[in-house]
Order: structure tokens, then sequence, then C-alpha cells
């Protein structure tokens, strides 16, 4: 009975914090809005004619875990939100890891911003941190979830399923079957975990994971196969977002695997690291490249037939669903679910010409603000 009062109790809390939280900002932003309306009454030539106020606003912060193109595409979908829904919205990009992103998120509390969204860079370690967070903002997660953290909701790929969809890009790469390396920055993110461990599942033929269950085959792991399948995933590198690092990774594969057929690459840029190591070993063709995400130089490959395809997790879409979220929970609507699944396109010869030209225009919109 007393552990029962005690679970009532705790769940009887939450709710009530929950409810205080959608109190507070919507009176929040009731409070603004007759903050502003008084302002316009009362000195109507601050501004300037076709001004506006930057208070007058929501204001978010979308963060990323470091810098790359797939940040300026996300960043596109960021812009076009901000101008649909009339928002302030800042895209920032840790370039030196935990430290950078914490520093960054610090300064927009700061400031007073009205809602984060963060793709963690080691989301274990940054628990408390991203509870501080979330105690004093709307807090979501966005590419890479924090699923121990407070965070209200993650938004995203599915990155097993998304990693079982690369795994059936490899077999349609080699049929045959053979040896396979796995490429990727860091595991200590979840979403790499997950995307590996799809690759792994797919070639060894093993039965499909639920996303909040899936079993991981340790880091260390070599040499993995399973009886009836052709594939052997003969070892995982990493390169802890270093791109040289990531080349000598694949250089060093070359060698020490002699009948390696195929390398699958699980961040942006290993996928072209990966490439020009094989062009440089005069390998092009024999040893397959499957990836993630879209670089120019993968989409080039894709193009010229030295790479066999890629999953692009349609960036763009990870930037206006993350601010149009926020947007929604500003308001007061508060998300129905932990989990909003974002989808993710399988791109190759097929499809590669339309896919690229998309990549582009928003590449651009991207670069601008």
């Amino acid at each position: 009975m007393c552990k029962w009062w005690a679970h009532a109790l705790v769940t009887l809390d939450r709710l009530l914090s929950r409810v205080l939280y959608v109190m507070i900002m919507k009176t929040k932003y009731a409070l603004t809005c007759t903050f502003l309306t008084l302002s316009l009454l009362f000195f109507p030539g601050c501004g300037g004619e076709g001004s506006s106020s930057q208070s007058d606003k929501p204001s978010f912060a979308y963060v990323t875990n470091g810098i790359d193109p797939f940040w300026d595409l996300c960043a596109a979908g960021v812009r076009i939100a901000e101008k649909e829904f009339g928002l302030d919205c800042e895209v920032l990009m840790p370039p030196k890891g935990v430290v950078d992103q914490k520093r960054m998120m610090e300064a927009m509390l700061a400031k007073g911003i009205d809602g984060v969204a963060v793709s963690p860079i080691d989301a274990d370690n940054q628990t408390s941190f991203l509870n501080e967070v979330g105690q004093n903002t709307i807090l979501i997660t966005q590419d890479a979830d924090a699923p121990k953290s407070d965070r209200l909701v993650y938004i995203g790929t599915n990155n097993y399923k998304a990693g079982r969809a690369l795994g059936k890009l490899v077999k349609s790469a080699i049929p045959e079957g053979g040896e396979v390396m796995i490429f990727v920055g860091r595991l200590e993110q979840l979403n790499a975990r997950q995307r590996r461990q799809g690759v792994i599942d797919e070639l060894l033929g093993r039965p499909l994971q639920n996303l909040d269950e899936v079993k991981f085959d340790s880091v260390d792991s070599v040499n993995l196969s399973a009886e009836g399948s052709k594939y052997i995933i003969v070892d995982t590198r990493t390169d802890n977002f270093d791109k040289a690092k990531a080349k000598s990774n694949a250089e060093d594969s070359m060698t020490k695997y002699k009948n390696l057929k195929c390398m699958v690459g699980l961040f942006a840029y290993n996928p072209p690291a990966c490439i020009d190591a094989i062009k440089e070993a005069n390998k092009l063709g024999e040893i397959k490249v499957c990836g993630f995400d879209e670089q120019d130089a993968l989409l080039q490959a894709i193009v010229d037939g030295h790479a066999h395809g890629t999953i692009s997790q349609q960036p763009w879409e990870y930037g206006y669903e993350s601010i149009k979220m926020l947007k929604s929970i500003y308001e007061g609507k508060q998300p129905n679910k932990k989990y909003f699944e974002l989808p993710f396109l399988v791109v190759d010869q097929s499809n590669i010409k339309e896919f690229w030209e998309k990549k582009k225009k928003m590449a651009e919109l991207g670069k601008q603000g």
C-alpha cells in the first residue's frame, strides 16, 4: 500500500508540474501581448515606421552538434518556419563539441530565449545540464535524443529503421555477400549506435527491434556474422569528427582487410572520406560505398557509379518541424507523444537528379541569415 501511495504521489506531482508549466507559458505569452499593446498605445513612435520590435516575436534557438553542411540544410527549414510563423530564430553551431554547445545554450538562456531545439552531443553525460535548460525554457531534442532528460519531445529519424534501410542498400550493392566495414564519427551519440545496429541486424538477418528497446552489439565487436548470412561486419571504426582520421581509417581498413567488399559511412563526411581513400588506392568499383546523408561528393559518386546509394534524413524537415513544435508548445499546446518520427529517403541512381536539385535550393536558403 505504501508503495502504491508513493507512486501515486509521484505521478500527481509530475502532472501538477506539467499543468503549472503550461499555465506559466500561457501567462508569459499573455503578459507579453499586453505589454506590447500598452507600448503601442503610449509609445507609438518607438521603432520607426515599418519596423517591428524583436520582443513582439517568440524567440527560439536551433542548436546543432557541430559545423557541417548537413546543418546548413537544417537551417533552411528553420528559416522557412521563421518566416511562415513570424518568429525570431537563431541557428547555433558549436565548433568545439560539448563545451561550446553548453556555452551557447547558457548564452541563450541569459537572453531569455523562449525555447531550444538541440542535438545533444553526449546525451548521457549532458542529462543534468539539459534538465537545467528544461527548467528555464522549453526544451526539445532533434536529430539525436536524450531520452533520460526532461526534454518534452524528440523530433527526428528512426535511426534504427534508417540503419536497416542502409543495410538493404549494402545487400543490393554486394548481393554476393562479403566483408563490410562500418565508419562513424563517434558512438557516444544514441543515433549513431542505432544506425550501426540497424545495419548489423539487417545484414545478419536478425528480427526487427523496437526503437526504444534496441539491444546493441558491443562497440568492440569484430567479425560479426550469422548462420545463413553472406555478410561479415569485420569492424567499426570511429574518428571523433576528425575528417583526416576518417580517411586514414578507410585507408587502414583496405590494408588490413584484403577482401573488403563494402564501406558503410554513418555520418555525413564518412562516405566522401571512404570514396577518396578508395580512389587513391585505385579500387573504385571494386569496393562499394553506401552512406548516410547527402554531401555533394557522395551524391556525385552516386551519379558516377562510384557509390551505391545513401539514406537522406531530408534535414530541412528537422529544422522546420523543430521550430513548428517549439511554437506549438509556446502557445500552450503540449505534444501528445514523446517522439515525432520524420521520414527518411533512400537515394540512388533512380532519383539522384531530382533529389540533388532540391538539396541545392535548400543549401542556398540555409546559408542566408
